[in-house]
């Protein structure tokens, strides 16, 4: 493992949902971390309401109200959560949160499924800003992961520093495999694309989908014992595209010799990675 948002490290195993409880921190600026380690969940604070990304799953949502306290903010103050593809350890708290605090939720366009619980709020497309007190989002369509998959960029201060962070809103490679239930034709190709598209931007403080994106849970104790801000850091983001772009080939290469294979029938359970 390499430090410093580099590369992925191996997951632990959380069997029950405080197990990956995590201690609230502020990465930089407004910026927040107010998830668990099942799933990263930020907190921007725009001087004119709070902004969310990822509520995550239904059972690990008191942690992150409880979360959003402790830092000193009242949750519904929350305007706006933001959901950065479909999956439901992104999106499973949407109506919840929705309903206790008046939040309205903001999706990818072709992400935005009908499941009886909420209906979105907003609909995002390809190249769409959007402004919220002192922040102005920019989301970018990058499917491959799901279909809608949306990635965010927005500018943060350090020390009266302008700095630029961002977000690959769905690196996970597992669901370009044909036997994963968000595969669809042309979803490698658009994986590609996105990574291409990716590559172009510049980004300072790169914010993880998951913990292990960009291992903030560890950057942050970094941080507290040592000073300094080891979330600035205008390399991460890109490395972490050349792994995403490494790991897509090779599970590409896979599924095709497993296609080839007998046992290529075989149960696979969804997990973003």
């Amino acid at each position: 493992m390499r430090k410093g948002g580099k590369i992925m490290y191996p997951r632990k195993k959380c069997l029950r949902p405080w197990d990956g409880y995590i201690e609230p921190f502020k990465i930089v600026d407004s910026v927040y971390y107010v998830g668990v380690y099942q799933v990263c969940t930020h907190l921007i604070d725009t001087g004119d309401g709070l902004f969310l990304i990822d509520a995550g799953y239904s059972n690990c949502l008191y942690m992150v109200i409880d979360s959003i306290h402790r830092l000193g903010f009242d949750p519904r103050d929350v305007k706006y959560v933001f959901s950065t593809h479909r999956h439901s350890d992104h999106t499973e708290a949407n109506a919840a949160f929705s309903r206790l605090t008046g939040a309205k939720v903001m999706i990818g366009e072709l992400d935005a499924v009908q499941d009886g619980l909420y209906r979105p709020d907003v609909l995002l497309r390809d190249g769409d800003r959007f402004r919220l007190g002192d922040k102005e989002f920019f989301f970018m369509h990058t499917p491959g992961h799901t279909r809608g998959t949306m990635s965010v960029f927005f500018d943060v201060v350090d020390n009266g520093r302008k700095l630029r962070a961002g977000m690959f809103g769905g690196a996970g490679a597992n669901t370009l495999t044909r036997s994963t239930s968000s595969y669809y034709p042309g979803c490698v190709e658009d994986y590609l694309r996105s990574l291409d598209r990716l590559e172009k931007e510049h980004v300072d403080v790169f914010l993880g989908n998951h913990v292990w994106n960009n291992n903030c849970d560890e950057i942050a104790k970094a941080n507290r014992e040592n000073g300094g801000n080891g979330f600035i850091d205008d390399k991460a983001f890109g490395s972490f595209l050349a792994f995403c772009r490494k790991r897509c080939l090779e599970t590409v290469q896979k599924d095709d010799e497993a296609e080839a294979s007998p046992s290529f029938r075989k149960k696979v359970y969804l997990s973003d990675l």
